[in-house]
Formats: structure tokens, sequence, C-alpha cells
């Protein structure tokens, strides 16, 4: 995703003087040193100072530029949630803030370093776009097509290198999520690194005579009401699958959407508001239930619900 994210830059640098990208100190890592390399004027290191990265973004955006600023998801929102409130979000700035290492997938730094509440947060904020890709290629395009719609956006990426989902490309439509496979028994609703445990749980499911549908939940604010609705009208029963704390994230906005205009049998998978801890990423997905086999149990189970409404 870094990748997909560092190349993006450099395009929209080619084709958009406005572009301006900042880092807090881990502009290697977050790769946009390559921007910094092509572009050295429009390239702004911060160092270890998050809260003057957003203000500063707010400052370029009344300027008329389009900035980009990115450091680790723990960090930003984690410390920032005043600058970031009321200098970008409260004036609807255009600032696109773009954060790696979200989750517990960042691995053997641990709790300190896991963020896991930051979607909560972020979704939290009025004006506040919040989007979540899956892969290299939903990254690269995402990252791009955000430089044309204005107003503050928050994507979040991962650290490990994340499986291909999109194979024949991306267009990102804000807003309107992506149907991966069609089913009719249970909706399965993923974003970031779980959309392949989605895909290989429905592959599964097939095989025990169960029809998923699988959603790529990219765009968590605004959520595409009309087509959460839609598939949970088809499917009857859902189960949303998230990196993150499940107390306001994905499938909590999920839920929202749901009760309020078609409420169906729902389980979720995800961060059960509880910390991380060290270890390594697979480990830690494996151990706090992020895997194919769990999203497996949670579709029977909704399945199973569904039957006892019914």
């Amino acid at each position: 995703m870094r990748d997909g994210y560092g190349e993006a830059l450099l395009e929209l640098g080619d084709r958009n003087g406005r572009v301006v990208v900042l880092g807090a100190d881990t502009t290697g890592s977050m790769k946009s040193a390559m921007f910094a390399t092509k572009f050295p004027e429009r390239f702004f290191n911060m160092g270890i100072a998050e809260q003057n990265l957003i203000a500063t973004a707010a400052g370029f955006a009344l300027a008329g530029k389009i900035p980009y600023a990115g450091t680790y998801a723990i960090f930003v929102p984690g410390k920032c949630v005043d600058q970031i409130r009321n200098n970008i979000a409260y004036p609807n700035l255009d600032v696109k803030i773009v954060c790696s290492h979200g989750g517990i997938s960042v691995g053997p730094d641990g709790a300190s370093h896991q963020q896991v509440e930051d979607i909560a947060i972020m979704r939290s904020i009025p004006r506040m776009r919040v989007v979540v890709p899956c892969d290299y290629v939903s990254t690269k395009e995402i990252v791009k097509a955000i430089a044309e719609i204005p107003g503050p956006f928050y994507v979040r990426l991962t650290r490990p290198t994340t499986p291909i989902v999109y194979e024949s490309g991306f267009q990102y439509v804000f807003g309107k999520e992506n149907v991966l496979l069609e089913g009719s028994d249970v909706a399965i609703l993923a974003c970031g690194i779980m959309v392949p445990e989605a895909l290989a749980a429905a592959v599964a499911l097939k095989s025990r005579g169960v029809s998923a549908c699988v959603v790529d939940m990219h765009t968590i604010k605004p959520i595409d009401s009309e087509l959460v609705t839609s598939v949970a009208r088809k499917c009857g029963s859902v189960v949303t699958v998230e990196e993150l704390n499940i107390v306001g994230g994905m499938g909590s906005s999920v839920a929202e959407v749901l009760v309020e205009n078609y409420p169906v049998p729902m389980k979720r998978v995800g961060i059960m508001d509880t910390f991380g801890e060290s270890g390594e990423a697979n480990e830690l997905l494996k151990k706090y239930g992020l895997t194919q086999a769990k999203i497996e149990e949670a579709a029977l189970a909704s399945l199973a619900m569904k039957g006892k409404r019914d």
C-alpha cells in the first residue's frame, strides 16, 4: 500500500503543481521520499512534530495548495485530534491525511504503535471523509482520485505487503463501495487487509453450500447506504470484517445503516475492544480472530440467526 501511495504522489506531482507533500520523519517508510527527490521544492519534512504537520498542512490549503500529510496512524490522529478538528475539518480545508501502520498488523512494535481506534475517531468528526484501501492498486487510485475531490480526507493504510485484490484494475467512485463477489445467502462486508480473507472465506463457504456476497467497503464515510441496504435485503444476513476496533469502526457504521433502513441478523469480526500486543503480524491476526476461519464461523452464525428469525 505504501508503494501505491508513493507512486500516486509522483503522478500527482507531475500533473498538478498545487500538490505538496508533508511528512513527519517517516518519509522513507511512507514512500513519500520519492516525491521529495523529484519535487524537493514541494516537499516538507516536519520532523517528529505531528501537530505541526497537521497545522502546516492546513496553512498550505488556505494558500491554495493541495497538501498530502502522512505519517503513522498511531501519531495521526492519535496526537492531533484538536488540530484535525479545528484547523482542517471545521473550516472544511482541502487536506488529505494519509497514514500507514494502522491496525495490529504493525506487529512487534506492540500496542503502543498499533492503532485500532483511528476510524472511530475520524469518522466522528464532521466533514471528514474516511477511506480504507485493501491493496496496492486501490491505494494508488484512491490517493490520486481524492486530489480532485475538495475537502478533508483520512486514508488509512497498513504496514504488511498485501495480496492484490484488483488484478484488472480499480476505479474509485466517491462514496460507492465495490461488490467483488455476488451471493444470495450472506453478505460479507470487509475493508482493508481483511478483504482478501473475506474472499477466501466466501470460496470456502461455497463448498459448504453457502452463497456469500463480498463487498469491499473502502469508503467508510460517507458510507454507501444504498448498497449496504441492498445487499442486506438480498441476502438477509450480514457479516462485517475489519482490522479495527468494532466499537465505532466499519461494522458500527454498517449497523447504523441497517438499524435505520433494513435490520437483519449481523455478526462483526474485528478487534473486540482490546489493545494488541507484540508479535508477528500473522500471529496477531490469528490470535485476535482476524482470519478466514472466523469469517466463515461468523457467516454461519448469522445464517443461523436468519433462520430463527424466519
